[in-house]
């Protein structure tokens, strides 16, 4: 067993210069921002581009509601996770619903909005994405966001996030798209959170690991935390890993998925918590070992440094 633990001190700013109070409300002002766009739908196809280079296009006949074509103006709304960084900062991970950590190659939220509220997420003729990617080869697989109950997720207090094989995606679920003109382009067929993400490959036999998470302020947070205050990811290296551990073990403890952390990965158990305007920090380098019990001992820090220590992940 191995206990380890460091703690993040107060060196960027100072507690007064927190300008958020909640989990939830961090998630909202620092993670993926939602962008929004109207289009017509009386007059589709029409293609959307959006800031980080994420576009998609509405086929004629895409768009219904209770099964009945929508016509007139509709809002589009779409929030793009292409980093590491906005994985943490928008309270999602890369969790495949069997426990599996996923390498992502970036995910998007797409809702679509006539008369205030969401159209059939099953799309009646499938639209068109493309992601951009930095790699130059190989092949990516397409996701949707599920809860730990694999239904489909919602923004609700108790709802943890995962990945699993979409309904029909260019009609195979989980079918793998490879790179062209440096974007993944795919047809997809549901609205909702969409991922394009590689299971994590490593060979080495699996195991179970538990964080003891001393002077947590909070409970566990949920999905985008919409629940509870505090979070726990383990960020494998130099690999777009974003591990969150949320199996409540104990008082105070949480577990990954059993037999499902690879042994002799290297990466940085992490852990961040927002209470009342107050926010701790802690995070370890480890090793993966069999069994294996992380100590971390949150620490009062500030706003800004949690936010350095999370955009530092892109790097890392």
């Amino acid at each position: 067993m191995i206990a380890l633990g460091v703690a993040c001190k107060k060196e960027n700013g100072s507690v007064r210069d927190n300008t958020v109070n909640t989990a939830k409300e961090f998630m909202t002002k620092f993670g993926s921002q939602k962008q929004v766009k109207e289009i017509n739908a009386s007059t589709l196809p029409q293609t959307l581009t959006f800031l980080d280079g994420t576009k998609i296009v509405f086929p004629v006949g895409s768009l219904t509601k209770g099964g009945v074509p929508v016509t007139g103006n509709v809002s589009v709304e779409v929030y793009e996770v292409l980093k590491r960084s906005a994985v943490l900062l928008s309270g999602t991970n890369t969790n495949h619903s069997s426990g599996a950590p996923l390498e992502s190659d970036g995910f998007i939220f797409v809702d679509v909005k006539s008369g205030g509220s969401s159209v059939d997420q099953n799309l009646a003729v499938p639209i068109k994405i493309s992601i951009p990617t930095k790699k130059t080869s190989g092949v990516t697989q397409l996701w949707v966001g599920v809860d730990q109950d694999n239904k489909p997720l919602a923004e609700a207090a108790g709802a943890q996030m995962a990945w699993a094989a979409p309904r029909a995606a260019n009609g195979v679920g989980g079918k793998e798209v490879g790179v062209t003109a440096a974007n993944f382009t795919f047809d997809f067929g549901n609205l909702g959170w969409i991922n394009c993400d590689v299971f994590y490959s490593y060979a080495n036999p699996k195991t179970t690991v538990t964080v003891d998470i001393a002077n947590n302020p909070g409970s566990l947070a949920s999905f985008r935390g919409f629940g509870g205050e505090t979070f726990v990811f383990f960020c494998a290296k130099g690999s777009n890993v974003a591990a969150q551990l949320y199996t409540p073990n104990g008082i105070n403890g949480v577990k990954s998925y059993d037999n499902m952390m690879p042994i002799g990965v290297e990466g940085r158990m992490l852990s961040f918590s927002i209470k009342n305007g107050r926010y701790y920090y802690a995070s370890v380098e480890t090793t993966i070992t069999a069994n294996q019990n992380i100590s971390l001992t949150l620490a009062e820090t500030t706003e800004a440094a949690v936010q350095a220590a999370i955009n530092s992940l892109d790097s890392y």
